[in-house]
């Protein structure tokens, strides 16, 4: 089965991400501007990077890799397009987390943003084991509306497919997975969205 989110075009993503009654595109940049800034590190990997949001937070100075890991192909061409002046440092790498965790690479800190409600705890435990990373850093949704967990817009049908791939998060069932894969919680902040919707970024570090 082809992974719904291949068949998503970056320019309906985005769009629908940064209107005004949804305003994630906007809340996730600013939330990665400080999980680039937040820890004593100089490699980082972004799963789910799509077209590159938040990447002009990455400081050439700090940074001798960052990572953009997606499934796909045209969102990592995308990413990869918009930013020149990280040329050398990004490494763009079509993976699919799912199938093929032992083609990712180490590194220090992982960020991982709205991501593990596609892949799920089991497959991101996986991911974290194979990457071995410091700290790791996520963003999860949370959702009052437990029906519609994708807020309306005129892009709404976009998204139909991914109901077959979409689990519910929570950040203490998130914690207890990490804590089991040697992370303890270091950090926790919510910001709030429209719609009933909130953004929770929690950060770990290896034990």
């Amino acid at each position: 089965m082809s992974n719904p989110w291949n068949e998503i075009r970056l320019e309906d993503y985005e769009n629908h991400m940064k209107l005004d009654c949804v305003r994630q595109l906007q809340s996730l940049n600013g939330m990665m501007k400080e999980q680039f800034e937040a820890y004593p590190v100089s490699t980082a990997a972004v799963l789910g990077v799509a077209g590159g949001n938040g990447l002009e937070h990455v400081d050439p100075g700090k940074y001798s890799t960052v990572y953009g890991i997606d499934i796909n192909a045209d969102y990592l061409k995308a990413a990869a397009g918009r930013y020149p002046r990280l040329e050398g440092i990004l490494k763009c790498r079509q993976v699919d987390l799912a199938e093929e965790t032992e083609t990712l690479p180490q590194a220090e800190l992982v960020i991982a943003d709205l991501l593990i409600e596609y892949i799920g705890y089991p497959v991101f435990q996986k991911v974290i084991r194979q990457m071995a990373p410091l700290y790791v850093s996520c963003v999860i949704q949370i959702n009052t509306d437990k029906k519609n967990w994708v807020s309306d817009s005129p892009y709404l049908h976009v998204f139909d497919g991914l109901d077959e791939i979409h689990h519910q998060m929570d950040e203490i069932t998130l914690t207890n997975i990490m804590e089991e894969t040697g992370y303890e919680k270091i950090l926790m902040k919510k910001e709030d969205l429209p719609n009933g919707k909130a953004l929770v970024r929690v950060d770990y570090r290896k034990k």
